[in-house]
């Protein structure tokens, strides 16, 4: 089938790459003509996945137009995705087409899901609103080399899974789905924050004992906030949830963890950012998830030290003492 993967950052090219290696004709929505004669011509995306070749199949476009594609994948910034889906789906032929985000945050002010962000924009340009979300322990420099990986595709609809997952599935890139949309990406936004944390303690070198803990206790918040948020608590013990920390907050390859290791090793957060090219969608989830968590009153103490640390000026190695210092308390 006709995959449109809107958005040529890192993790719109690499999956892209998989779909491609799942046997479809695969475009990239780029932002201008020359952006997408750039990586026609050269085959890689050289400031974000430099080294990395991109398959020679893959379409490289600024053209929307044509037959609806049966999937479009939606692989903007999580704060940038309304302002996308503004812009493209009035180029968009209607038709049987399911819409998947792969962005990993929640929205600033609505406090929405992406794929609700999707839905509200679909409904506004009177298309029917089939969202789904691609989420897991994906770091997509391996991934776009094709080295062995796993995720998980979430739809209301078993059917609209069933595309997404054909959509994607490869010998490389094994697919798994999940009715739980809320799950799977609260999942995905919320191990940001977390990752962040465990990159924080790995700069200030505390020791695997204490990013061992900042991850366990991590996902329990993720899944307290999750639960709450009208997900299922087997959710965050698969691939969306578990899985998805532990990439991220393990690999040295991760945006977020390496943001927070630079905080833990003295630099401000400006500084730990300016010299990064990708976006580090835990800085502003870090946020959001805060105001969600106090609505919804649900306790989230490492995502609260992360946010005195982010924005607030507490030390890092102070934020420690605060999490350590914390009464007494029953597990769960």
């Amino acid at each position: 089938m006709r995959v449109m993967v809107v958005g040529a950052t890192s993790w719109g090219c690499t999956l892209a790459s998989c779909a491609d290696r799942a046997g479809n004709e695969t475009i990239v929505l780029c932002r201008t003509d020359e952006e997408a004669a750039e990586l026609a011509a050269a085959r890689e995306h050289r400031r974000l996945l430099p080294g990395v070749p991109l398959p020679e199949s893959l379409i490289f476009t600024a053209d929307a137009s044509g037959s609806p594609p049966p999937v479009v994948i939606w692989a903007t910034p999580s704060q940038r995705l309304r302002e996308n889906l503004r812009s493209v789906l009035p180029m968009l032929t209607p038709g049987d087409t399911v819409h998947a985000s792969a962005a990993k945050g929640l929205e600033k002010g609505s406090h929405l899901r992406m794929t609700e962000v999707m839905s509200q924009e679909l409904d506004l340009t009177g298309r029917e609103a089939r969202v789904g979300a691609v989420s897991g322990p994906n770091i997509a420099r391996e991934v776009a080399r094709g080295l062995p990986a796993t995720t998980v595709v979430a739809a209301e609809g078993p059917q609209d899974r069933e595309r997404l997952q054909q959509a994607l599935n490869s010998s490389a890139f094994r697919v798994y789905t999940n009715e739980d949309v809320v799950g799977v990406e609260i999942g995905g936004a919320l191990k940001n924050v977390i990752a962040i944390a465990v990159g924080t303690a790995t700069g200030l070198d505390v020791g695997d004992n204490a990013r061992a803990a900042l991850m366990t206790r991590g996902l329990s918040e993720i899944a307290r906030l999750g639960v709450a948020m009208g997900a299922s608590p087997s959710t965050f013990a698969g691939l969306a949830g578990l899985g998805d920390l532990l990439a991220t907050a393990s690999s040295p390859r991760s945006r977020n963890r390496t943001l927070g290791e630079k905080i833990g090793g003295g630099m401000a957060l400006a500084e730990a950012m300016a010299d990064n090219p990708h976006v580090v969608e835990g800085v502003e989830t870090t946020r959001v998830v805060l105001e969600v968590a106090e609505a919804l009153d649900v306790q989230m103490p490492i995502a609260q030290v992360v946010s005195r640390v982010l924005f607030e000026g507490l030390e890092a190695r102070e934020a420690i003492r605060v999490l350590m210092e914390r009464a007494p308390t029953v597990e769960g």
